[in-house]
């Protein structure tokens, strides 16, 4: 089942190089780290007139336009789910994100212009395919940022991942702080990281992790409240 979603959504993306566009949230997650899987894949544009071809696109694909669906989503704004049935109780979607990414947690929002700003091009490689793919993908700092200030537990467990490759750790804090009190911020993923139940819910996404490499994420994640 996971890897005909993740096939799927490979297969869309490939259609869709034609545009303009950024990759965040889980599959860019696997552009930096240990790949998890994730049903949705989390787009951010800045054209309307270009979210029409993108839709008619999909649509040809197979895909439907889901209406009334932020509930579905941590992050919105303008937004549109696009989102195909492949049988057998599979399903997966294309989220596109218009003009600015606002996260329902903290009201934070990120325009499209800092996205874009703080994106590149590198190589998507998926978990259960050996497909890989050259997209715009927002830059490592910038995505740390995003799920920083959304501080789910499935954000959390992805920063964890993430935190020994922040480049600019000063450029990440101060970015935190114009869109939300680091420090609240901190201390939920403080608590968090080091409740006795962490390891295990971020072994349950990632598979096993080395004890040493536990404690590596770990310190790298609460060196941030020194910067």
């Amino acid at each position: 089942m996971l890897q005909l979603r993740e096939k799927e959504i490979f297969g869309t993306l490939k259609r869709m190089e034609k545009f303009k566009f950024v990759i965040i949230g889980g599959y860019a997650v696997n552009a930096y780290t240990l790949p998890r899987f994730s049903v949705d894949c989390d787009i951010v544009i800045k054209d309307k007139e270009e979210l029409k071809e993108i839709e008619e696109t999909l649509v040809n694909f197979g895909y439907l336009k889901e209406d009334n669906n932020k509930d579905k989503t941590s992050y919105y704004g303008d937004f549109l789910r696009l989102e195909k049935d492949m049988g057998d109780n599979i399903k997966v979607s294309i989220d596109i994100l218009i003009k600015e990414v606002l996260d329902r947690q903290t009201n934070a929002t990120f325009s499209t212009d800092w996205v874009f700003d703080n994106s590149e091009i590198r190589t998507l490689r998926g978990k259960t395919i050996t497909e890989e793919l050259k997209l715009r993908i927002i830059n490592l700092d910038a995505l740390f940022v995003l799920k920083f200030v959304s501080c789910r537990l499935t954000d959390i467990r992805d920063i964890f991942m993430l935190a020994p490759n922040i480049k600019n750790k000063g450029w990440v804090k101060e970015e935190i702080s114009k869109k939300y009190d680091f420090n609240k911020l901190f201390l939920k993923v403080e608590e968090k990281i080091t409740s006795k139940q962490f390891k295990d819910s971020l072994q349950g996404v990632y598979g096993i992790i080395d004890e040493r490499v536990f404690e590596k994420h770990k310190k790298a994640i609460l060196d941030l409240k020194k910067t």
